[in-house]
C-alpha cells in the first residue's frame, strides 16, 4: 500500500484535492471486507426529503461512529452504532495511511445498477468547513461523477474498483458535486465506506 500523503494525485484541476489510490486493499483482502461487511451490517432504507418530496433513498445506508457522533443530511437524524472491530481496523488502515483521525463512517449499500447518489456536496456543518473524507469502494466497480458548482464545463468520471480508496480534501465541498449515478449495464452489489470526522 502506498501512502496518500506522500504518492498523491489529485483529480480536480482547481478548487480543492480529490485522490485516488486504485488498490488499497489486494483483492483477496477486499473480497473478504464485502463478505463479512455484507452480513454484519445493520442495512437500512431511510426516506428522504428532496424539493418538498418524501422518497425512499435508492441504496441502503448505516451510521457507525463514536458516542456523539450524530449525523443529519436530506431530513434524516442518525446516531451512531458503535463500531464493530472489522469497521474499527478499516478505519486504523485509512488513518495509518492518510494521517486523519476519523470518528464516524457512512456505509452504503448499492444492491444493483438502479442504485445510486445524487448529486450533492458534503458540507453539513457538523463535518467542519475544509471536511476531510475517506471513501473505500468495495464489492463491483460503479463510475464516480465530480462537477464544478459554477464553472460548469469542468466535469469528471472516474471508475471507483474493489478495493479503492478515494480521499477528498481541502476545498473541495465548496466547490464540487459529486455522484454515483444509475448504470445502464447490469451491476452487481458495491459497498461503499465514507469515513469522516464529526465535530
Amino acid at each position: 500500500m502506498l501512502n496518500l500523503k506522500t504518492n498523491i494525485t489529485n483529480l480536480l484541476p482547481v478548487d480543492g484535492i480529490c485522490s485516488l489510490q486504485d488498490a488499497f486493499y489486494a483483492q483477496e483482502r477486499a473480497n473478504e471486507l464485502y463478505r463479512i461487511l455484507m452480513l454484519e451490517v445493520d442495512w437500512k432504507q431511510y426516506s428522504i426529503k428532496i424539493f418538498g418530496k418524501i422518497i425512499p433513498q435508492p441504496r441502503l445506508t448505516a451510521w457507525y461512529g463514536e458516542k456523539g457522533a450524530a449525523y443529519s443530511y436530506s431530513g434524516i437524524q442518525l446516531e451512531p452504532i458503535p463500531f464493530t472491530p472489522l469497521i474499527e481496523q478499516i478505519k486504523a488502515d485509512i488513518e495509518a495511511l492518510s494521517g486523519y483521525k476519523f470518528n464516524s463512517v457512512l456505509l452504503n449499500l448499492y444492491r444493483n445498477q438502479n442504485d445510486s447518489m445524487g448529486w450533492h456536496s458534503d458540507d453539513e456543518k457538523e463535518l467542519g468547513p475544509d471536511p476531510k473524507i475517506a471513501s473505500v469502494s468495495l464489492g463491483s466497480r460503479r463510475m464516480f461523477q465530480l462537477k464544478h458548482k459554477t464553472q460548469k464545463q469542468m466535469k469528471l468520471k472516474v471508475h471507483l474498483n474493489n478495493g479503492s480508496l478515494l480521499l477528498m480534501e481541502g476545498t473541495m465541498q465548496h466547490h464540487w458535486l459529486h455522484a454515483i449515478p444509475k448504470s445502464t449495464q447490469e451491476s452487481r452489489p458495491r459497498i461503499n465506506l465514507t469515513f469522516r470526522k464529526i465535530l
